[in-house]
């Protein structure tokens, strides 16, 4: 890199900085307010701001437009228009209008709506959310302007997840403000979410992957046995980067600083060809932004390198899979996280009492937290001893839990001071602890001013999560704010407050060890649900409290809550028959053909030295002959077994009933045909085995 990480940083974003010296100051000023006070823009105003953005991505070398946006795909999408205007003479100009920038019209019939539109319905409106800067995107197209947007139907209804989340910003923010009031900050204005989404990815060489019609088709291997070595060792988990991965890891970077994605830390994760990447925090709704940057340019760049990027949560098995740590916090307009513990006795009582609406929160909308990280994906890594358990529970740390019990006690002196650590080596400076440990194996962790929800999908957009983190913490503090403002004594009022909250809702505080099967037990006996699967996940999004929870805070109206359960079912079921219909063409087409090879190769061998040398022994070949040719029946059983269940699911007509069925009888018919097909991975000439191995997969690159 020739240029300098200051010179290059942002320099593909309509920044701040841009917009203050491209645009005339009153028309910077009327922007502003509308990104920091929600001020409704003027058309006048939209006008002169997309001359100016249009001009400075012409001078950048950008000759298209899009309204970049994420519908409920979980992925992004865009439909790019030239700056291309025809003039009188049959020359061109290069133009772009206020109603060009604000409003875009993708057809929306063949995106997921869960219902709120009708196939034969196509309108659909992308609206430009100017919280989140536009940027410019270089690739084979050349540069394109790319606007982050909003996307609704004709009738209003929101058909991605970024307004959802807007709208939980806007509700967060009102609450936490009227909360803070009445603690005495008159001078917050505003609060806002602050994320930061860690993002874990397997890296393979792609040459290998287009060998693997499982990898192509569903993102995972369906089929595949261990090698020798997996991770036990434990010797790639921050180990010496290879070259060719960092070859790709510089030119990610770059791509992404450019694009003012704040990429910060790089390492090997504990799988080998398994890495992460994360970002300095920000604002939410930009932080969500820039994690699909990051996923789409991870996949962009890993093609440039011959490499392929797998976002799946589990794309080998008896490997840990991949999970996206998503780290949560609220900021005020001063500065101030209000998940920090501060030093003095009145910031130690904020952070109390916030700190106990949000535990408050997480116990009483466990089942909305634990869908928002549904996916058919994560069916295959929740509850290993690799991620969370799918039992939702809060980690605080020693330290905060016996500060919890002397409230509960009554004890009203409890410090929040750090230790300090002493090495033994005198050239080695003392260490401060930090406030807490941490729990690898708890789902929602206190890490230290913020809180770690560590169940998200690595594939998984980070939207959905902060939508529901923002609107349950929003409710909680509402409810606060309702008990407080009627009070006569606030102080004793705030502490009693704090006292109650924490005790009837420390069931959901556990510090222990997420993986044991003791917990397992504990939180049963505690009340705590284990919800094992997506499909039994689903149902919380339309439980009355949800819809009372979401409607309250006019986050989700009810039907947009009923539609997205309706695309999470048909989408659940949509992964499974493409996974069982990938491995009912791999078995039939690759393995079992590979496999009656091998036998008859066997067979030949034997007939061939009885023949030659009678009397010879062929027992070992015999053997191997009689054990093959058992798996090779028993896979052929289960290949018929499970093409029966996946022709039995697709006449199921009921999203929900249809997904069920996928999950209670064709994933265990799935299982029951990988078994016999990865035993005889173990056993077949390894030349005539028709796809790669896992050995190749993760380790040749």
């Amino acid at each position: 890199m020739s240029e300098k990480l200051t010179d290059i940083f942002g320099i593909d974003v309509f920044s701040d900085a841009v917009m203050m010296e491209k645009l005339p100051k009153k028309t910077y000023i009327a922007l502003k307010k509308t990104i920091e006070n929600g001020d409704e823009l003027d058309s006048s105003v939209a006008d002169v701001v997309a001359h100016a953005m249009k001009d400075w991505a012409i001078e950048r070398g950008a000759t298209h437009y899009t309204h970049w946006f994420q519908p409920m795909t979980g992925i992004t999408a865009e439909k790019h228009d030239s700056f291309l205007s025809p003039t009188s003479d049959g020359k061109i100009i290069m133009d772009f209008s206020g109603k060009e920038l604000i409003k875009g019209e993708p057809d929306a019939s063949s995106f997921p709506s869960g219902g709120l539109r009708a196939t034969f319905e196509a309108r659909g409106y992308t609206a430009w959310d100017c919280t989140s800067p536009a940027f410019l995107r270089e690739d084979a197209l050349g540069v394109t302007l790319c606007i982050p947007t909003a996307f609704c139907s004709f009738t209003g209804d929101a058909l991605d997840m970024k307004t959802p989340l807007l709208r939980s910003m806007e509700a967060l923010n009102n609450q936490a403000v009227r909360l803070l009031r009445l603690l005495g900050y008159d001078e917050v204005t505003h609060v806002s979410p602050s994320v930061g989404p860690e993002q874990e990815y397997f890296l393979i060489d792609k040459a290998k992957y287009l060998k693997r019609d499982d990898l192509i088709f569903s993102g995972r291997t369906l089929f595949g046995a261990m090698p020798p070595k997996g991770q036990e060792m434990e010797d790639h988990y921050f180990g010496c980067i290879k070259e060719r991965v960092a070859s790709f890891m510089k030119e990610l970077n770059i791509e992404l600083w450019k694009m003012g994605v704040t990429a910060k830390t790089q390492h090997n994760e504990t799988a080998p060809a398994q890495h992460e990447l994360a970002p300095i925090y920000t604002t939410a709704n930009i932080a969500t932004d820039h994690n699909q940057l990051v996923m789409e340019c991870m996949k962009r760049v890993a093609n440039r390198h011959k490499l392929t990027c797998l976002l799946h949560e589990k794309p080998f098995a008896g490997v840990n899979g991949s999970g996206k740590h998503n780290n949560w916090s609220m900021i005020t307009d001063t500065g101030v996280n209000l998940l920090k513990r501060g030093k003095t006795p009145k910031e130690n009582l904020r952070f109390l009492l916030f700190l106990s609406a949000i535990i408050k929160a997480v116990d009483e909308h466990a089942d909305l937290i634990r869908v928002t990280a549904a996916n058919p994906g994560n069916d295959n890594r929740l509850g290993e001893d690799e991620a969370p358990p799918a039992i939702i529970s809060v980690f605080v740390g020693k330290q905060l839990e016996d500060i919890i019990r002397g409230i509960e006690n009554g004890e009203t002196n409890s410090h929040m001071e750090r230790s300090i650590i002493n090495l033994g080596v005198h050239t080695i400076p003392e260490l401060y602890t930090d406030g807490t440990d941490r729990n690898r194996t708890s789902p929602f962790a206190f890490t230290g001013d913020k809180f770690e929800f560590r169940m998200v999908g690595s594939s998984m957009s980070v939207g959905p999560v902060n939508t529901v983190l923002n609107t349950i913490v929003a409710d909680t503090l509402s409810d606060m704010a309702d008990e407080l403002e009627k009070v006569e004594d606030f102080d004793k009022a705030v502490h009693d407050l704090i006292k109650r909250t924490l005790s009837q809702h420390k069931r959901v505080i556990y510090n222990g060890n997420g993986y044991s099967k003791e917990w397992i037990e504990e939180a049963e006996r505690r009340g705590l649900a284990n919800i094992n699967s997506m499909v039994d996940a689903i149902p919380a999004l339309v439980t009355d409290k949800s819809v009372k929870l979401f409607e309250k805070h006019k986050v989700f109206s009810k039907s947009e809550l009923l539609a997205r359960m309706d695309i999470l079912y048909d989408s659940y079921s949509k992964a499974i028959n493409i996974e069982a219909k990938t491995m009912i063409m791999m078995a039939s087409s690759q393995y079992i053909p590979a496999v009656i090879k091998y036998t008859n190769i066997l067979a030949s061998s034997i007939n061939s030295i009885k023949s030659a040398m009678p009397g010879v022994s062929t027992w070992v070949q015999e053997e191997l002959l009689m054990k093959t040719s058992k798996l090779l029946s028993e896979a052929h059983t289960a290949l018929e077994q499970l093409s029966m269940k996946v022709e039995e699911a697709n006449k199921i007509n009921d999203d929900a009933k249809k997904a069920v069925f996928c999950h209670q009888e064709v994933t265990p018919s799935m299982a029951a045909l990988r078994k016999p097909i990865d035993e005889l991975e173990c056993i077949v000439d390894k030349e005539l085995w028709p796809v790669p191995s896992y050995g190749e997969l993760l380790y040749e690159l």
